[in-house]
């Protein structure tokens, strides 16, 4: 056994990445780590600095400071060693990537052949690809007449016929429509699965909060925060859940409510409140509103989300 088959084991590392293009600092001494099989969720406002990092790891930007090692290989400069740790990298760009006049077959066909793939292989993988893709039935047509889900489908599966160990995906998903965006995740699901290790730039938290094994957050070219799901609840908001009920109050039932400790009452009649034991907090709650002979229309509770976790660290405003 390898060294690379140990459980766990760091396969892509940036250490202090710093990288500037004139007076604007895209990374700002950026540090993340990639385990294998692992999928890991790089999160940011607009211009934080997440496009530039996976830039770098592909090769296609140069960094002015810092460290990328991939497989124990560094990739700074150019060395055989580094072009071939790059050799089991995969790279899905959020432009989509592929020749509109060339069918999906054909597409396939090139992006294997410029991955140095052998043809008796490649025809293997092509038909795999078309079938995973969900693309078989029209894979002899120009993609120029495919849906923008069709595409970003067919930009993915150019992008790992060479089965690559590491997939950078940035915002793959983006522009298409549910059922393209279903079928997007099945793809990557399958892959992971696999062993693949997925590196993964979104802004769709929800999606990123269900399926990131871990995430990193960067700002302004910093890491603000990094862990699971749970541990950066942990660090920021906390892991209480909201509770929302909805109830038809008189003047003295809100007077009431009043008394109760740690409860805001908006002037729809909407009861807010978090709890941490959702059974017991739950429980005492309805038992108060009983005994104030207050009835409830509806009840909600929500649980903490990664989007919030992202407006507290990053903030509300808007960024273009």
């Amino acid at each position: 056994m390898n060294s690379y088959d140990e459980p766990m084991q760091t396969v892509l590392s940036v250490k202090d990445a710093i990288k500037r293009f004139g007076s604007t600092t895209a990374l700002d001494g950026t540090d993340l780590e990639l385990a294998r099989g692992q999928w890991l969720g790089l999160l940011g406002p607009n211009g934080a600095g997440k496009t530039t990092l996976v830039r770098a790891i592909a090769g296609r930007v140069k960094l002015d400071g810092g460290e990328i090692t991939l497989f124990g290989a560094s990739l700074q400069g150019d060395s055989n060693e580094a072009d071939k740790a790059r050799q089991k990298l995969g790279i899905v760009p959020q432009e989509i990537a592929i020749y509109p006049k060339l069918t999906a077959r054909e597409n396939l066909h090139a992006f294997g052949k410029l991955n140095g793939i052998a043809e008796d292989d490649l025809k293997e993988r092509i038909e795999w690809s078309l079938e995973w893709t969900g693309l078989a039935d029209r894979a002899n047509e120009q993609t120029q007449t495919y849906s923008g889900g069709m595409k970003r489908r067919l930009n993915i599966a150019c992008s790992i016929l060479h089965k690559p160990e590491i997939l950078l995906l940035d915002e793959p998903s983006v522009g298409v429509d549910p059922q393209s965006r279903q079928r997007i995740w099945e793809m990557l699901d399958q892959l992971k699965q696999d062993g693949t290790s997925i590196l993964l730039t979104t802004h769709g938290l929800e999606e990123a909060q269900l399926v990131c094994d871990s995430i990193v957050i960067i700002d302004h070219g910093k890491v603000i925060a990094s862990g699971t799901f749970t541990e950066l609840l942990q660090k920021t908001i906390g892991t209480k859940r909201k509770i929302l009920i909805h109830a038809s109050l008189d003047e003295q039932q809100r007077k009431a409510l009043d008394s109760i400790k740690d409860i805001q009452l908006s002037e729809d009649g909407t009861i807010e409140c978090h709890a941490q034991d959702i059974a017991s907090d739950l429980h005492n709650l309805l038992d108060q509103l009983r005994k104030e002979g207050i009835g409830i229309d509806d009840l909600h509770v929500q649980s903490p989300s990664l989007q919030e976790v992202f407006i507290h660290l990053t903030g509300r405003e808007l960024r273009e």
